[in-house]
């Protein structure tokens, strides 16, 4: 049975109006004084909102937020292995379910126009499978309103923790879609096993990769060329990204230049969430300009490690704006375009975007220029996923 939505008089990306047919989850055409062919077909009047492609968090970590069990007192590190500490423990004495929480923040993300994620999960001796479980049991859920990938994630290290690389063998047995690495010289301290483990369980498997790398200058440039080296020789062009790359906006010119050229022969994509001051930025344009892929995400969501970010990805536009000192309409275009376009081809959704034929994942929201949204960010929103009002004004109705 062939169902239909008509989407009438909205302007895409803040171009010219226009109605949008949808039949059957797909965006069947655009254009003028449109009509359904179905007598039962759902009207929305569009009211000369905005209308996006579906926003897309390629990097966040649904299985830890503690979104709706109060305010959790933020006290510690300062490093990185400090916080990992904490959290493992607040993991164990709070007792975390990581499919409440998974779904709280899902709820949340449907409501702000997300129609795509990629969480990553902890996978650890002590906390076993039950992050990657509680996750994948919530993806199955709300598979009709968002696309969840999982990410098997040894955010304690693999090497470093006995029976971690076990773990994460059989949660991509169990249908985790990528996986993933971290920081392979400073948490497992033997980049090259790291890596050659973290690439094995993706040949074995036939997954993708995506490595967390905090390693600021020459030991993150280290790192790079690793990773790169292996993309070569396993042939995982195109497969693989780098999370965070800080080193990136803490290395010299020619260097970058260097590092930029390795990004490229291997395909190898980038993803930033515009981290605060105290962490060197990825220089977002000007990987940009020499095409190298980037995606973006919200990170972790009140999580232990801070209460600052939130399930918004026009938030994370604004961010990742502020944070490259991107001003001008041109530029803040080319986030707009990171945070769905891009997003949606790192994780393997090609065909998204506002065009007869791409999947009806869209965003309607009320502002002046699809560049004023960034700025102003209005809350009421309406969410369509796969031709299916999934969310109206703010409120996530799965």
């Amino acid at each position: 049975m062939t169902t239909e939505l008509l989407v009438k008089d909205v302007r895409p990306l803040g171009g010219e109006t226009t109605d949008v047919l949808v039949r059957d989850g797909r965006i069947a055409a655009m254009g003028s004084g449109l009509t359904p062919t179905t007598p039962d077909a759902t009207v929305i009047e569009g009211a000369n909102w905005l209308l996006f492609p579906g926003f897309v968090d390629a990097h966040t970590h649904m299985d830890k937020t503690l979104i709706g069990l109060g305010w959790h007192r933020h006290d510690a590190g300062p490093a990185l292995l400090d916080k990992i500490e904490h959290e493992r423990r607040l993991r164990r004495d709070e007792g975390i379910d990581p499919y409440q929480q998974s779904s709280r923040q899902a709820r949340l993300a449907i409501a702000a126009g997300t129609t795509h994620i990629r969480t990553f999960v902890d996978i650890d001796t002590e906390w076993g499978l039950a992050g990657f479980e509680g996750v994948a049991r919530m993806r199955e859920d709300f598979k009709d309103a968002l696309t969840v990938q999982i990410v098997a994630f040894p955010q304690s290290g693999m090497l470093v923790r006995s029976g971690t690389v076990e773990l994460m063998d059989q949660a991509l047995r169990d249908g985790a879609d990528v996986v993933g690495g971290l920081d392979p010289s400073t948490i497992d301290r033997d980049p090259a096993k790291h890596l050659d483990t973290v690439f094995g369980l993706a040949e074995k498997h036939d997954v993708d990769v995506d490595i967390h790398l905090h390693e600021p200058g020459e030991l993150g440039a280290f790192a790079v060329e690793l990773i790169a080296e292996r993309t070569k020789v396993l042939g995982w062009r195109g497969r693989v990204v780098i999370s965070h790359a800080f080193c990136l906006g803490g290395v010299d010119d020619a260097e970058l230049g260097r590092l930029i050229d390795l990004l490229l022969a291997n395909d190898i994509a980038i993803m930033s969430h515009g981290p605060s001051g105290s962490r060197p930025a990825p220089p977002v344009m000007r990987l940009r300009e020499a095409g190298v892929r980037l995606c973006a995400g919200n990170d972790g969501i009140r999580d232990a490690w801070g209460p600052l970010n939130m399930p918004d990805m026009l938030l994370r536009a604004f961010l990742i704006a502020y944070r490259n000192n991107l001003r001008r309409d041109d530029e803040i275009e080319h986030v707009l375009d990171i945070i769905t376009h891009g997003g949606a081809t790192v994780l393997g959704a090609a065909a998204h975007g506002l065009a007869p034929g791409c999947p009806a994942d869209l965003v309607l929201l009320d502002a002046e220029t699809h560049l004023a949204a960034v700025i102003e960010r209005p809350t009421s929103r309406l969410v369509v996923k796969r031709g299916c009002i999934v969310a109206r004004d703010g409120e996530c109705l799965v």
